[in-house]
């Protein structure tokens, strides 16, 4: 079975143009029949009727005199029409012995209607003359009644004949204005569909997974506006996949460091290497240390997935964040001793939200949380809890290591630290923060963090939907 072509759309555009000046060409041609048979044909058919009935209406008394018909055949002489006059109908056969449109040129019908003293129109083709003519039989009446007929009668010239001295300017404009007609629309098909075939060819490289070119757009059309969406989806994806590699890197190093402590102790402890019980006491520790370090960072993995795709159901209910603020501060009160930080408050005690209870807590343990490791000793926090708006906000600022501007659009991402050199000092898995944002996204809230370098402060702010 022969497989049927499929037609591009470009094809299918340019076959619409060739069918559309085709069609305006078929048209064009209606349109000068339409001149030839409405102007042309039909003026003579008026300048016949208005000759004859004027040519009658001189003779309409006494009989066809000899010098009657003279003046008629003279005035046929200098005229563009044939005239013929006649004392009888029946000898109008012998002046004009051709059919017209092979029929005689006088029938019953005629016959009768010109001695009731109207003219009849004759127009048809005559095969002596090789053209068609165009005439009219006019009674000329006496007050006794028909003295005679004139017929009036012309040949037609054909189309060609009529737009003779038009007819070459109407093919060369015509062909010009088609020609630059196609050109023109051929250039915007082209302008069109170029960059369409880039972006095929674009889509397919991605598709393939090379996320590093990008289309250049000329136009700021609708196609310019779809290859702008197609180079910020590549970019997109190309940060994507980005981040998909530093986070499996991430995962293997996170993993790694735990397992290659506990491995390295364990071996320790079946080899008997070490000097004293304490020591043998402090392998045991660290191994506990790092199993809980591992089931945690798992922990958070989970948890974050979770969120992240909405398969965590929020337990939902009014909730008076102040008290929730001053009972997770309650847990860090040894902290900030060991730290000798104080605290600086502001809190505005009668807001309430509607959220889960537990997971709330969470954010404000890990905003609070992070704001002690890294501030400086006998320094202060600021924790503020104000209302602005439709909403509670929750400012908490420390001061100590800030964060250099390149790195605040990552905050928050999965295993993202600021301490490139990965300390442990600090712990945590480097997923409290993606954690939070999204337990704020799912609240409706909002999450944001800035640092000033030159004071040395990070700000860390929450907004809330108030109930």
């Amino acid at each position: 079975m022969i497989k049927k072509k499929d037609i591009t759309l470009s094809q299918k555009v340019l076959l619409l143009i060739v069918i559309s000046i085709v069609f305006t060409i078929i048209f064009s041609f209606f349109f000068l029949h339409f001149l030839y048979k409405e102007l042309y044909f039909n003026s003579i058919k008026e300048s016949i009727i208005y000759q004859g009935e004027q040519t009658a209406s001189h003779y309409h008394y006494g009989s066809l005199s000899e010098e009657i018909i003279k003046k008629i055949h003279w005035y046929n002489v200098v005229s563009e029409y044939e005239i013929i006059v006649v004392d009888k109908l029946d000898e109008l056969s012998t002046y004009f012995p051709y059919k017209i449109d092979y029929e005689a040129l006088v029938n019953d019908h005629d016959r009768k209607q010109l001695e009731d003293g109207y003219y009849v129109m004759k127009d048809g083709y005559v095969k002596e003359f090789k053209r068609k003519i165009i005439g009219a039989i006019f009674p000329i009446k006496s007050e006794t009644g028909l003295i005679g007929f004139i017929y009036i009668f012309v040949p037609l010239a054909a189309i060609q004949e009529v737009f003779q001295g038009s007819l070459p300017i109407l093919i060369l404009v015509g062909t010009i204005y088609f020609i630059i007609l196609f050109l023109f629309v051929n250039r915007i098909r082209h302008s069109m569909f170029k960059p369409l075939k880039d972006i095929q060819q674009f889509s397919k490289d991605v598709s393939q997974g090379n996320y590093s070119n990008r289309l250049d757009i000329q136009n700021k059309d609708e196609v310019g506006e779809l290859a702008q969406a197609f180079n910020s989806m590549s970019e997109s994806l190309q940060k994507q996949e980005i981040r998909k590699s530093e986070f499996l890197s991430n995962v293997v190093h996170e993993l790694r460091t735990p397992l290659t402590y506990i491995s390295g102790y364990t071996a320790a402890l079946q080899q008997e290497l070490y000097t004293s019980p304490e020591e043998a006491k402090n392998y045991l520790m660290t191994i506990e240390k790092e199993t809980e370090r591992l089931k945690k960072l798992i922990h958070d993995l989970i948890e974050l997935n979770h969120l992240e795709e909405n398969m965590y159901s929020l337990q939902t209910e009014p909730i008076a964040i102040a008290q929730l603020l001053f009972d997770t501060l309650d847990l860090f009160k040894i902290h900030l001793t060991e730290k000798n930080l104080t605290t600086d408050l502001i809190i505005q005690e009668d807001l309430i939200i509607n959220g889960d209870a537990q997971r709330i807590q969470q954010v404000l343990y890990n905003i609070i949380d992070n704001a002690i490791k890294y501030s400086l000793e006998y320094s202060t926090i600021h924790i503020h809890l104000t209302e602005e708006k439709t909403s509670t906000v929750v400012k908490v600022t420390n001061k100590g290591v800030s964060i250099a501007k390149e790195d605040i659009g990552q905050i928050g991402e999965r295993f993202f630290r600021t301490d490139k050199a990965r300390s442990r000092i600090t712990g945590g898995t480097g997923l409290g923060l993606s954690i939070v944002k999204e337990i704020i996204r799912l609240h409706g809230g909002q999450f944001s963090i800035s640092s000033n370098s030159h004071k040395g402060t990070t700000t860390i702010v929450i907004e809330l939907p108030l109930l």
